[in-house]
């Protein structure tokens, strides 16, 4: 059993290579040392300092007992961890494997801080979630009492998932309305298999579905069901759609074939993982098999289209960002991985154009760093004469994404957006402008993290269980 094998608390580290091989990539690692896993978690688990102040607590969005877990892990009690674990954290299994821990709460580990390497708290957390799996500890949703009470949740995304699954487990009706065939929102068609494998996710969904919730996919509100439809249907509504519309580029030749969206090219991707039948794929249009790849972001997003570049077995790739590396809005651990893979990053430059009908070349101006706008960050500035041509045949934008026109898709113009159009949502309840309509993730934060999608739906679910159990008494009272 797992906790047995917790117990024997070897150092792991004489039995592996000293230096990785030059074709082992840092996806394949855990795979490789599998065998190692249960004698690395316990170890690492073993050097949390348990220090009165956990850091690494407070800088987790969901505030997760980190210490506590981490102490049952090293002493071998992996359900009782896993029970800490899950308490606060609706999908531990998915944030062990992409938050970004060096942001986050490994970031702010102690021991990091005093310079002795951060305790892999990410890793220990998807072990040990992981085990939980695959020792039958993890249980569909079973309510002590199912309630009349029926929310509508729009989006299946991290956020709209994380409040059925509370809501279930108070026994509320939930229906989860989704765009796409599968559940899952960006967790699977956006982020890659290397990152987060799609059968992980597709495991969590048939949990949710298993303790039931239902799922009405390929269903897209405005068309398929109004909005008016699905709020009429329930007593709440949860609108968690995300963000998918991609931010675009006012530059010469941006029309030109072979420049494409890094959403329809991680989409494309990612479906073939799932075995569909992708024509755009198969064209070559969305693969870059063979191809001088460029990417212009500088975020995660671009970082998962360089990576997964390489993988498709690209014959160059190369990321384009107009500050400098300690500048880049996306994870320095993410950097470090495609650099280690191969990818060759241009800081400080910006495409000023593109050159050809079918995409041949970007036309690139060079940087510097000038004065720091208004929130202290330094803006970009074009160096004069130090344009150049980068060579490329495949241009994936990565810029970042922008929230739908939600009022006017669903013609509810009484629901409330800021000047930036999300949705404008109490910061506590996520209650909307419309009465009993609630809003969490992306749509009311812009582009943000799964963590804080997941937090977003559990208080929300939070705030509609509140406001149903004061209705019930208020019954109760007349």
């Amino acid at each position: 059993m797992a906790d047995d094998r917790m117990l024997k608390f070897v150092t792991v580290q004489r039995q592996m290579p000293t230096k990785r091989p030059p074709d082992l990539r840092r996806d394949d690692f855990a795979e490789i040392y599998s065998e190692f896993a249960d004698d690395t978690a316990a170890e690492q688990s073993g050097r949390c300092s348990q220090c009165g102040v956990p850091y690494c607590q407070s800088h987790c969005p969901l505030h997760n007992n980190i210490p506590d877990w981490l102490r049952l892990t090293a002493q071998g009690r992996l359900k009782e961890a896993y029970e800490i674990s899950q308490s606060t954290n609706t999908f531990p299994e998915i944030c062990g494997r992409i938050c970004p821990q060096d942001r986050l709460c490994e970031g702010n580990c102690v021991i990091e801080q005093s310079g002795h390497g951060t305790v892999t708290i990410g890793a220990v957390e998807k072990y040990i979630t992981d085990t939980a799996f695959d020792e039958g500890w993890v249980k569909p949703v079973s309510p002590a009492v199912e309630r009349e009470e029926s929310v509508g949740i729009i989006g299946a995304g991290p956020g709209g998932l994380a409040a059925a699954d509370m809501l279930r487990q108070a026994g509320i009706q939930v229906t989860v309305y989704d765009r796409y065939d599968r559940a899952g929102g960006l967790m699977i068609y956006g982020i890659p298999g290397f990152k987060l494998e799609k059968d992980v996710v597709m495991r969590r969904n048939r949990l949710l579905e298993d303790g039931g919730v239902t799922f009405r996919l390929n269903c897209n509100v405005g068309e398929d069901i109004s909005f008016e439809e699905i709020r009429s249907s329930h007593d709440a509504v949860l609108i968690a759609t995300g963000v998918y519309k991609s931010r675009g580029l006012q530059a010469p030749g941006v029309g030109a074939k072979g420049i494409v969206r890094a959403i329809d090219y991680l989409t494309a991707s990612n479906r073939k993982s799932f075995g569909d039948d992708v024509p755009e794929y198969e064209s070559g249009e969305l693969n870059a098999e063979g191809r001088n790849v460029v990417v212009i972001g500088g975020g995660d997003t671009a970082m998962d289209c360089v990576r997964t570049a390489i993988r498709q077995g690209a014959k160059s790739v190369k990321c384009l960002y107009r500050r400098d590396k300690s500048n880049m809005p996306g994870s320095q651990r993410e950097v470090a991985n495609a650099e280690e893979e191969g990818v060759q990053f241009e800081w400080l430059t910006a495409p000023k154009g593109f050159s050809g009908d079918v995409v041949e070349g970007v036309m690139v101006s060079r940087m510097r760093l000038g004065a720091p706008d208004a929130t202290g960050r330094q803006s970009p500035e074009i160096i004069e004469g130090g344009d150049y041509v980068e060579e490329a045949d495949l241009v994936v934008m990565a810029l970042g994404f922008e929230p739908e026109e939600l009022p006017t898709l669903w013609g509810e113009e009484a629901l409330e957006v800021t000047r930036w159009g999300t949705i404008k949502a109490n910061f506590r309840t996520h209650e909307t402008s419309l009465p009993g309509v609630y809003a969490v993730g992306d749509i009311v934060r812009g582009a943000s993290l799964v963590v804080w999608a997941i937090r977003d739906g559990r208080e929300a679910a939070q705030a509609m269980l509140d406001r149903f159990g004061a209705a019930a008494t208020a019954v109760a009272a007349e």
